[in-house]
């Protein structure tokens, strides 16, 4: 197909129409939305105001009093812990503080000592209304009790010589001939983002039916980071059953039947991850999640409920663990139980990446982070150099298809000047020319080939490395987000409400490339030809503006570098006349052709044939 002046600005003009449709299309939709929740505002206000006027107060008072008898009721033989104060225990080691709640005797909230939030608040995980763990026990014939309902109001803590600390919270039962009791155990160790916890059980064969516990683990993962969508693109689910890992992202599932057993359970919802694992595997259960609203600054809402098998006896210990912390793959791969899957160095269509990133990515950016003093952006520039080395023997053989390619350009334009429009004629000669030269005019795509894994596999590593986050470099704040030091104050579709620096600096030198390039490259006639390595760099424009500034400025230095390089070699090390006298000494070597080559040039020459018959016929 033939490209004109008028056919390229068509195509432009058709999709700016699309653009300003759906943009349209989108601010109506947002109007309408917006005009019904105002109606059904006003008609829920004047029906609350016509209706019955009712004391609130007292309304209140009487279902508390209601509520309390209730839990008293349901608590049976442990109806002392039905009611009482709850009361806050902090522990703390050196990487997080830990507050535990004598209601329920669980977890209620994490604070990372070593992470902000983007407004420089503590992280905080667990710390919700929706967060509990939580299992039923039976507290008299036929009834049952949930013990994130009953005060655990006995607490004993101890400190070991090598600073591991426990902290017990203990329910007795009420009667005094029952012997009935609940202990829960958590162990904090000096540094360690692993919480141990047990649940001890005295009378089990009374609490727990038929021996089994059927545990109950809520938990809502609050963003964390400045753009929730993203942070939501990059949270999962993963668990490990019957010894194999498995992982869900949380818009496309929404639940998950155990038909095997499970080690462990958890949430990643970027750079941070929490896991509930169970020492003796849980036999079976389910998981289910909802994304709520982002005006709730959570992603995920999840529910397991997981059942496990204890001992017969009057006497039983349940086991577990729990981890709050970062999704570092050196932390969570030390404990060997597979944590360090769910992070991300490579998923789903893009697993293949995920060998590089280990076994390559990973261990040399380390080593430059540690020899760069914890500048983020230097140790970036300098894995970069890094990589652009190991594939230099392939860069300077593209670069030298382009060079012979640039020194054929003169004998190019007098075949173009002798065939004048015949585009068939004009490829066939051409590809005569290029075999005679010796000249491969796919030589320059094997490096540009070489770096679409590359760029996969540091897309996913800078997605997860969580050493970025809140790492400062030059304009950028974050390295872990989008740099974003020119804001529009309004939204344009495909790029946003911000322009990113990284992302300018990345298209600009794209499209040097792709216009130094194109001043190596023959002209191949066809006006489409021309610009369509320009339209790549104004993609990038767009598509890459919402992504971390660390993938921008790679490529940034990527782009740089490239182009030294091919002005270096290009001008200083590559001899045109050297690659001339080459070329006319394999243009008098006997030519052998492939069948691949013989195949083309019969479909060629047939074309031709069958265009000469239609031209005649037409006459």
């Amino acid at each position: 197909m033939n490209f004109d002046r008028n056919t390229v600005i068509g195509f432009v003009v058709l999709a700016l129409l699309f653009f300003a449709y759906f943009y349209y299309n989108n601010q109506e939709q947002l109007k309408y939305s917006k005009q019904k929740a105002r109606e059904k505002f006003v008609a829920d206000s004047l029906a609350a105001a016509n209706g019955p006027k009712t004391d609130t107060l007292v309304l209140k008072k009487d279902s508390a009093r209601a509520d309390t008898q209730q839990r008293v009721v349901t608590a049976g033989s442990f109806r002392d812990a039905a009611t009482g104060t709850e009361q806050l225990i902090v522990a703390e080691n050196n990487l997080m503080k830990v507050t535990f709640s004598t209601k329920g005797g669980q977890v209620r909230k994490v604070e990372l000592k070593n992470f902000k939030t983007p407004d420089g608040k503590p992280v905080l995980l667990a710390s919700t209304g929706f967060d509990r763990l939580s299992y039923p026990v039976q507290t008299a014939p036929n009834q049952t009790a949930q013990t994130a309902e009953l005060f655990f109001n006995k607490v004993d803590s101890a400190t070991a010589a090598n600073g591991t600390r426990t902290y017990s919270f203990s329910l007795q039962s009420s009667d005094s001939n029952s012997t009935s009791a609940i202990v829960h155990k958590y162990t904090l160790h000096p540094d360690e983002y692993m919480v141990g916890f047990d649940a001890a059980f005295n009378g089990a064969d009374k609490l727990l039916t038929d021996g089994n516990l059927n545990l109950n683990w809520q938990y809502a993962a609050v963003q964390q980071e400045s753009d929730i969508s993203y942070e939501r693109q990059n949270t999962q689910v993963g668990y490990v059953t019957g010894d194999e890992f498995d992982y869900h992202t949380i818009s496309k599932t929404h639940d998950k039947d155990f038909g095997k057993p499970v080690n462990w359970l958890g949430i990643r919802q970027r750079f941070f991850f929490t896991i509930l694992v169970s020492k003796q595997p849980f036999s079976s259960g389910k998981m289910e999640w909802i994304e709520p609203a982002d005006s709730s600054r959570t992603l995920v809402q999840s529910t397991a409920n997981m059942k496990l098998k204890l001992p017969a006896g009057t006497s039983a210990t349940a086991g577990f663990s729990l981890y709050y912390g970062p999704s570092d793959y050196h932390i969570l791969k030390k404990y060997d139980q597979r944590f360090e899957k769910l992070v991300n160095l490579g998923q789903g269509m893009y697993a293949f990446v995920r060998p590089l990133n280990r076994f390559v990515i990973l261990p040399i950016f380390e080593f430059f982070k540690n020899m760069s003093a914890g500048s983020m952006g230097l140790a970036i520039a300098l894995l970069t150099l890094f990589i652009r080395l190991l594939i230099s023997p392939l860069t300077y053989s593209s670069y030298l298809s382009g060079a012979k390619m640039k020194a054929l350009r003169p004998e190019i334009a007098k075949l173009k000047e002798k065939l004048g429009g015949d585009q068939q004629a004009m490829s066939m000669e051409q590809m005569k020319l290029f075999r005679e030269a010796g000249v491969n005019p796919l030589g320059g795509c094997v490096p540009a080939l070489l770096q679409i894994p590359i760029f996969f596999a540091l897309f996913s590593f800078f997605n997860a490395e969580v050493s970025l986050r809140g790492a400062e470099f030059l304009w950028a704040n974050d390295l872990a987000a989008y740099d974003d030091p020119i804001k529009f104050g309004f939204n344009i579709p495909l790029m946003g409400s911000h322009l990113s620096m990284f992302n300018v600096t990345a298209t600009l030198t794209s499209f040097l490339i792709s216009w130094y390039s194109m001043s190596m490259t023959p002209d191949q006639g066809n006006p489409m030809m021309k610009y369509l390595p320009y339209i790549f760099p104004v993609f990038l424009l767009f598509f890459f503006n919402s992504l971390p500034a660390a993938l921008t400025w790679y490529y940034t230095v990527s782009n740089i570098v490239t182009l030294i390089l091919q002005f270096i070699i290009q001008n200083y090390i590559i001899d045109h006349d050297k690659i001339l006298a080459k070329i006319e000494e394999n243009r008098k070597k006997p030519k052998t052709k492939s069948k691949w080559q013989e195949r083309m040039e019969q479909m060629q020459e047939q074309q031709k044939k069958m265009k000469e018959m239609q031209q005649r016929n037409k006459r």
